[in-house]
């Protein structure tokens, strides 16, 4: 009878592993696990290992294998350098055979979407920017959708579900967390225990607007990076409330190698963010998605003025902060 305990999926070289692969290799060739690709937490025979980055949360630091209380190594996959538009195509076919893709009609989920060829989920209030962008991009290019109309009482709802659930309680966190929370509890109705997404693609090639006006670009891109291990943290505790697990193309090892090679001048010039991606997109999608300048999703979706005012509803005119440590202090008894 099977001992393994495994979250995500496995990899190496490029190859998938069933479990039983996994318990063969942990059970006669060890050392062969710090070659393991993919997003992953396992456990069994007294051993215990996570996936480089961390992206499958587990009690083990991220990319480590620890057996009977020892660590044994980093685990560190020895993909080859690839081109990024290869890099991002070899990282969505390892994750495309199950699961559904959330799609907001941006460049970085639409890519991802017309590669992996799943049903999209969409979420947002309605007539949110987010549900007529992604109903728009399912349209043109032949994708099966599910768009998720939420409502602001669906969302003070879930409010105090998703600050309970995520490590930094602040506003932004909040307001994105919410968002993916309404994804990961359709695609938890539906039986989809995946969901692919286009997180990190910002961090990696430089998507937020504050990137146009940074004297320091090359520095605040590596800082952002180092931040996407909190970040996956956030958006897991979310999903698992429904049961459910994002997988993230952009953080597979491969692109992020292929990403971090461009120099950071390459990624933001001319008024313009993500570059490098928008160029691979453009050969996928149509231009009009491939360039278009999507709004983060807390505002796309409509999440973010709700929470306004929800905030101001309750009395906390001025700060949505003051409103999340209320709830903080409704939930401890305070």
């Amino acid at each position: 009878m099977s001992t393994l305990k495994l979250s995500g999926w496995v990899e190496i070289n490029g190859q998938r592993l069933l479990p039983q692969e996994i318990e063969s290799i942990l059970n006669n060739r060890p050392e062969e696990i710090l070659r393991f690709g993919g997003e992953f937490f396992f456990a069994g025979s007294g051993c215990r290992a996570r996936d480089h980055f961390g992206i499958m949360p587990g009690n083990c630091p991220k990319g480590t294998l620890i057996c009977d209380g020892v660590v044994k190594g980093a685990i560190n996959p020895p993909v080859p350098d690839l081109p990024l538009e290869e890099a991002i195509i070899t990282a969505v076919r390892l994750r495309g055979d199950e699961g559904v893709t959330a799609l907001s009609g941006g460049v970085d989920s639409t890519l991802v979407a017309r590669l992996a060829g799943r049903e999209c989920v969409a979420v947002g209030l309605k007539d949110s920017h987010d549900l007529r962008q992604a109903r728009h991009a399912a349209d043109v290019l032949g994708l099966s959708l599910t768009c998720v109309t939420i409502t602001p009482k669906e969302i003070e709802t879930a409010l105090p579900l998703v600050i309970r659930a995520i490590p930094v309680k602040d506003p932004l966190n909040a307001g994105i967390a919410l968002t993916q929370y309404f994804i990961a509890r359709w695609a938890g109705q539906h039986g989809c225990q995946r969901i692919i997404t286009g997180q990190g693609a910002d961090e990696l090639f430089g998507g937020y607007s504050r990137y146009l006006e940074t004297p320091t670009l090359a520095d605040d891109l590596e800082r952002d990076f180092a931040g996407l291990g909190q970040q996956a943290d956030r958006d897991q505790a979310v999903a698992a409330l429904h049961g459910t697990y994002l997988s993230m193309p952009y953080m597979d090892v491969r692109v992020v190698r292929a990403a971090r090679k461009i120099p950071a001048q390459d990624k933001v010039q001319g008024g313009r963010r993500k570059i490098p991606l928008r160029k691979v997109a453009e050969r996928h999608i149509p231009a009009e998605f491939a360039w278009y300048e999507k709004k983060a999703m807390q505002y796309g979706s409509g999440v973010w003025k709700v929470l306004q005012n929800l905030a101001r509803k309750n009395g906390y005119k001025t700060s949505i902060q003051d409103y999340i440590d209320h709830i903080i202090r409704v939930e401890h008894g305070h």
